[in-house]
């Protein structure tokens, strides 16, 4: 496809209005996703149930779960710091996906193994340390790539771009999350195991997930170009400050968009939501569902809620990968911010309806409005933000941007835990019911974000 000019703001920034791209290299630029959420597909709908089954209490399994948004918030602002500053013969993003990609799947590796260190300490503390590493490198791996589209998109593509990237992270979830399931319905593999012990299947899924994550963001850096820095200044403006240190990273937060600033409160409400959701639902499937007693952490019965979880975990990443490709359709019919609102109110009615559920197999029809909400969450919200953020800074800001994500992660890993013992009487449903609720009120704040891309209003640059 020719190049030509698309309808962004660059022009009145004096700038060169950037070329857009074809389909075909907006879904090469983000099919790295598809085996970063492979391995987060896994993460989510399996490490509750592992580190139960290496002792975690169910009062303190948020607590353990702390590690990944503690470890979020400390490196996506350094990593996205360093990518806007870095240059070399892979690009600018790149190098940093690809790191994170190799250390990710040694990671998927050793998570399921805790237990060839459980002689040094207790093993669910093995298994919580495993759990940090392995997020610490998804996130090394996740954030250049939200960057990278932004970078190498006009305004006029970014919602398709990160609908694509949404598409492409619903068609791994679903994988991953089905896999275990899979293995054992499709191959007979045995998902039984003593307490301490993984189960066979979950051991080779994320064998494989290791596998398809290294695989998929290859194809991505062997695939994609980036702007080399004389390119990428006739589109963005001069490029950032090389000699800045880690403390600009304090100056940039003091300078955030108007914009940022406001989807921080939607972003706070969606993920407590998320967050509860998946540390519980395991649970919640089998004290409210099966009516195991809440001490019951390894029989068959539980293994099989777990099989469940990602059962119903594909279910709601399937639905977003369909009605990501909807969104931008959607998106320019009743605007961003509406699309946004109307899919955090599918979300919340889903999360709430758990509680009303009188079998397992309804899950599926309450994780589907799950997946309408997850679909605009992973890209309504970066649509609105990459329209807001001077040039130059993308990297550092979607890092910043991931406060609003860590911090509600963190809140709920204190208090979801002793909310669930010494509140709600050991009923962990009761945490996807007020996980619900918050998306609801995340639905309610997003009506009052102002939407640069859509208002055209200059964006002034930051020196």
């Amino acid at each position: 496809m020719p190049s030509k000019k698309a309808p962004d703001l660059s022009p009145r920034l004096g700038l060169i209005p950037k070329p857009t791209l074809t389909f075909r290299e907006i879904f090469t630029m983000s099919f790295g996703f598809l085996g970063i959420q492979f391995g987060f597909a896994l993460q989510n709908s399996n490490a509750s149930g592992i580190l139960r089954n290496y002792g975690a209490d169910i009062g303190n399994l948020s607590w353990f779960w702390l590690a990944a948004p503690i470890v979020g918030l400390v490196v996506q602002p350094i990593v996205g710091h360093y990518s806007d500053r870095t240059w070399t013969r892979l690009g600018r993003r790149r190098p940093f996906f690809l790191a994170g990609a190799i250390l990710s799947s040694s990671a998927l590796v050793l998570m399921p193994n805790a237990g060839i260190l459980g002689a040094i300490a207790p093993l669910v503390l093995v298994g919580a340390g495993f759990l940090m590493i392995m997020d610490a490198c998804f996130n090394l791996a996740m954030e250049p790539f939200r960057a990278l589209v932004a970078d190498n998109l006009p305004d006029s593509q970014r919602t398709s771009g990160f609908a694509v990237q949404t598409f492409l992270i619903g068609i791994g979830a679903v994988i991953g999350s089905l896999l275990p399931y899979i293995l054992v319905h499709g191959f007979g593999i045995s998902n039984t195991a003593g307490e301490g012990v993984v189960a066979p299947n979950v051991k080779y899924a994320f064998y494989i997930g290791a596998a398809v994550f290294i695989g998929s963001v290859l194809f991505t850096v062997v695939k994609t170009k980036e702007y080399p820095p004389d390119e990428y200044q006739k589109y963005h403006g001069k490029n950032p400050d090389h000699t800045a240190g880690l403390m600009s990273i304090f100056k940039d937060m003091k300078r955030m968009p108007r914009t940022m600033r406001q989807l921080g409160l939607v972003q706070f409400f969606s993920w407590f939501a998320l967050f509860g959701m998946w540390v519980f639902t395991t649970d919640s499937i089998a004290t409210h569902i099966f009516k195991l007693p809440v001490s019951d952490k390894s029989s068959d019965r539980y293994r099989q809620a777990q099989d469940w979880t990602g059962v119903i975990f594909g279910v709601y990443n399937g639905v977003s990968a369909l009605y990501a490709l909807m969104l931008p359709t959607i998106a320019k019919k009743i605007g961003r911010k509406q699309t946004h609102a109307l899919s955090l109110i599918a979300g919340g009615i889903g999360l709430i309806s758990f509680y009303f559920a009188p079998d397992k197999e309804f899950l599926l029809f309450s994780f589907s409005l799950v997946g309408i909400a997850w679909a605009s969450i992973l890209a309504m919200p970066y649509v609105i933000l990459s329209s807001s953020i001077p040039p130059g800074k993308m990297g550092i800001y979607m890092g910043i941007f991931n406060f609003f994500i860590t911090i509600p992660q963190i809140l709920n890993g204190v208090v979801g835990g002793p909310l669930v013992k010494n509140v709600y009487n050991n009923q962990p449903v009761y945490a996807l019911v007020l996980a619900g609720i918050f998306m609801l009120c995340a639905a309610a704040s997003v009506i009052y974000v102002y939407d640069p891309g859509v208002e055209r209003i200059k964006i002034e640059e930051i020196s």
